[in-house]
């Protein structure tokens, strides 16, 4: 079996995937379409990019094609959850893609947009519905979407989901569909939580596993360079000034750090993005579009489109910060290496980083190359000259000779900078910090010019007898209004 006309599928669908491009289909597809048009349930465990987004959306279509009914208003025959936007977003368009020839009405919701327009969807009727747990849960609670005639239920990246603390919303859902009906689980990855709510909400499934759970992308090479923090920047940009660069995506760990990067980048000539939840979702799709039409050629995105981004011809991935949850990284370099073309992911590692490079490396079961000296950057381990990081769990003596040190008043105290959090955003009411005085050898002799005279001798005055002010009586003199504290950004916390 080697072409979609061996599926059984439906002419309009045929021609369909003829104008997408598609003759061959995958082997998720292979497995699962012929399952799926007999109306089972399904458990498939595969990546995004191996083609299951058609696996499940050709049968569907076919299934809803061969049961024709007016829509309903508020209330879909088809739901499919997404984790993400943009997910959400290619889930819808596929369906789009696939049933043009058939009239069937395809509607997105989520977050981050005004939901008016998704209730005026809702309230026409629709015969699929693609959507994000959270805004879901919120049409439903307002009475703007009913799921009591859901034939189809699609969960699409459970596991990310799960790691998205998706989990309570996604069970509130499933107490709202109806218990009969087929039912489609697809996760990347297979840890015990999505194992136990694949067991309680499937029913006989068939199990398609298309690829090993935590499996890397054979096509793609990884690489890593070891260098340090400061040389990151400067390393980056010199990979990202190659000619053999295409179309890269830069993961960071958090979304100031993407904004960060991304500045950088622009700042030293190479024109990016950045991409992350902060981000409303006319931006983030306006980035996305002139990223996947080729006016953007670097992305700076953070792990939530690690799932979402489904776009070919990405020739490179540079994690700039590892992550320190290694089945990320499986996500991360599985946006290049797609539809058969071959890939590239360099990972920048610090030294406080190893410990997630050693455990990527024990869940693929590689090691990962080490790419050689580039653009000034350290490659291998630090030299021995380079004393290693101080443990946390350092031994007590050690612990108090550094405190010891550090409060020696031969130590000049380093200038404050004014981007540093003052002590009273710390909670900490410490004394001004006094500067550092030269070590005092002997009295320095009175300096003496025509214009000077010598100083007088210093006589003590004779102790005055102590008096006592009577009960009741007040300083006469007023006390000085306390000055206001100047405030800095850090004093208000991570929330700017």
């Amino acid at each position: 079996m080697t072409s979609f006309q061996q599926l059984a599928l439906i002419e309009p669908l045929q021609r369909a995937v003829r104008d997408a491009g598609y003759t061959t289909p995958t082997p998720i597809q292979l497995q699962a379409i012929p399952h799926l048009l007999e109306g089972r349930d399904l458990l498939g465990c595969a990546k995004t990019g191996t083609g299951k987004t058609a696996a499940f959306s050709l049968p569907i279509l076919q299934r809803l094609a061969a049961a024709p009914r007016k829509p309903t208003p508020r209330r879909p025959r088809v739901l499919v959850l997404t984790p993400t936007r943009e997910l959400a977003a290619q889930v819808a368009e596929s369906f789009e893609t696939y049933g043009a020839h058939l009239r069937l009405s395809v509607t997105v919701i989520y977050g981050g947009v005004g939901q008016a327009p998704q209730v005026r969807a809702l309230e026409r009727g629709v015969d699929v519905l693609v959507a994000c747990p959270g805004r879901l849960v919120d049409l439903m609670g307002q009475g703007h979407v009913r799921l009591d005639q859901i034939e189809t239920l699609v969960l699409d990246e459970a596991d990310h989901m799960l790691d998205l603390g998706f989990l309570p919303d996604v069970k509130r859902i499933l107490a709202a569909v109806p218990r009969k009906r087929q039912t489609l689980f697809f996760s990347a990855t297979m840890p015990p939580e999505i194992s136990k709510l694949a067991d309680t909400i499937l029913t006989s499934p068939v199990k398609v596993m298309v690829t090993p759970p935590a499996s890397t992308v054979e096509l793609v090479t990884q690489r890593v360079m070891f260098l340090s923090r400061t040389e990151k920047p400067a390393a980056l940009t010199n990979l990202l000034r190659d000619p053999s660069v295409g179309r890269a995506i830069v993961f960071t760990r958090t979304k100031r750090g993407a904004d960060r990067v991304a500045k950088r980048l622009n700042q030293d000539g190479v024109a990016s993005q950045a991409i992350h939840g902060n981000k409303s979702q006319n931006n983030r799709e306006r980035t996305l579009d002139g990223f996947r039409d080729g006016r953007l050629r670097v992305l700076v995105a953070t792990d939530i489109a690690a799932r979402g981004i489904d776009i070919d011809d990405i020739t490179h991935v540079v994690n700039y910060e590892l992550p320190n949850v290694p089945e990320t990284y499986v996500h991360r370099i599985g946006r290049t290496g797609r539809a058969g073309a071959s890939g590239l992911a360099i990972s920048l590692c610090d030294d406080e980083e190893r410990e997630f490079l050693r455990d990527i490396e024990k869940l693929t079961k590689r090691s990962i190359e080490v790419l050689g000296r580039a653009a000034g950057a350290r490659s291998g381990p630090p030299p021995r000259s380079t004393p290693p990081p101080r443990s946390r769990d350092a031994a007590p003596a050690e612990r108090e000779s550094a405190q010891r040190e550090a409060r020696s008043p031969r130590q000049p105290a380093p200038e404050r900078s004014t981007h540093e959090r003052s002590p009273h955003s710390r909670g900490v009411h410490s004394r001004p910090e006094r500067t550092s005085r030269p070590e005092r050898t002997s009295r320095p002799a009175p300096r003496r010019d025509s214009h000077s005279q010598p100083a007088p001798e210093r006589r003590h005055a004779p102790a005055r007898p102590r008096q006592f002010a009577p009960v009741g009586a007040t300083n006469s003199a007023p006390r000085p209004a306390a000055q206001p504290r100047e405030r800095h950004a850090d004093d208000f916390g991570a929330g700017l």
